[in-house]
């Protein structure tokens, strides 16, 4: 899987996250209908009504939100999504399938006791989105999952699968989500350079800290999140500049029930029990770079050389030159010593 591709895949799941918590008994997931039934034509020129059945609804907008729509066709029925994924040559019939985060996973709830040697052809009920694999755990992000989008743990050839739309995402180029660090290749207006220190402090993307809040938000900039309670807790997700700029989920033992964004004055450091580790490479990190810059990610278009101290604003690993500093351009990792 190219990086490229692994980078689209991501930022599919972040998109579906960023709904997370949207529920019918709030009215908060009416926002998921009004942006299915604003982008023309509808499938089928249905418009959707806010008390019908969601999931697919949700999945197509998450495409939608992506620019995805080439690779992950809209429908707001299930029946009609796989005959779409079918005729695009990317549907998996397989249940035993081992799924890749952004596959789109179809439920049959009628699915019977024999599930594990038999394959399941029967009409679909649910849709949802694979978030992750970790060993035979499938994660799945759901609309109209009891009412609200949540998630599901459920075993790989578990009960209850019917098969897997496969979006091609090496074929498009997928839109990061609204108050997120990932960027599109392209470098931002020229900032003034290395006096800025937005972003110190950040934890970075697996972190274990300690989350002492009691609320958590289901995007980065929302106005209010339900309640949830402290513990340990691990970083998912970064938003430089955000409201709630950590993206945490709670850790199994730690007491915390969080699983959304939060305020940075709400975390500290897990326990440590020898020095301190070196700083990392991250989104608002503080390096120091002394050498030529590029215009893209890829080490194209060698530019002016620079010498100094900057903050990473957008960061790719495993791409040639992937750490953008300030409003410069791109520089490569391994000329970058990380100081904060």
């Amino acid at each position: 899987m190219t990086a490229k591709e692994k980078q689209n895949r991501a930022n599919i799941v972040a998109i579906a996250e960023s709904f997370f918590g949207c529920k019918e008994s709030d009215g908060s997931h009416k926002k998921i209908i009004d942006i299915y039934n604003a982008d023309k034509p509808l499938a089928r020129g249905y418009p959707m009504k806010y008390t019908d059945a969601w999931c697919a609804c949700f999945v197509s907008v998450v495409s939608i939100r992506g620019g995805a729509l080439a690779v992950m066709p809209k429908e707001v029925g299930c029946g009609k999504m796989i005959e779409l994924y079918q005729k695009l040559g990317r549907w998996q019939e397989n249940d035993a399938y081992v799924p890749a985060p952004g596959d789109v996973v179809f439920y049959d709830w009628n699915d019977g006791p024999n599930y594990a040697e038999t394959d399941n052809t029967a009409a679909p009920d649910h849709v949802g989105i694979v978030v992750s694999v970790t060993g035979s755990t499938i994660k799945v992000i759901e609309g109209n999952m009891s009412n609200a989008v949540g998630y599901r743990s459920l075993a790989v050839n578990g009960r209850y699968i019917r098969g897997f739309g496969l979006p091609d995402f090496s074929a498009v180029t997928v839109k990061a989500p609204a108050g997120t660090a990932t960027r599109p290749t392209e470098p931002p207006a020229t900032s003034t350079g290395s006096n800025d220190t937005q972003g110190a402090g950040m934890p970075v993307v697996g972190d274990v800290v300690h989350f002492t809040g009691a609320a958590h938000y289901a995007s980065a900039n929302a106005n209010s999140g339900p309640a949830c309670k402290p513990g340990t807790a691990k970083v998912t997700q970064l938003a430089l500049g955000a409201k709630h700029p950590v993206h945490l989920i709670a850790q199994s033992g730690g007491g915390s029930t969080v699983y959304g964004w939060v305020d940075l004055a709400d975390i500290q450091g897990a326990t440590s029990t020898g020095t301190a580790p070196a700083p990392k490479m991250r989104v608002g990190a503080r390096v120091k770079y002394s050498g030529p810059l590029y215009r893209d990610s890829n080490g194209n278009g060698q530019g002016k050389a620079v010498n100094g101290t900057y903050t990473v604003k957008y960061y790719y690993p495993g791409r040639k030159c992937g750490v953008h500093i300030d409003g410069l351009g791109w520089v490569p990792e391994s000329a970058c010593s990380v100081v904060g």
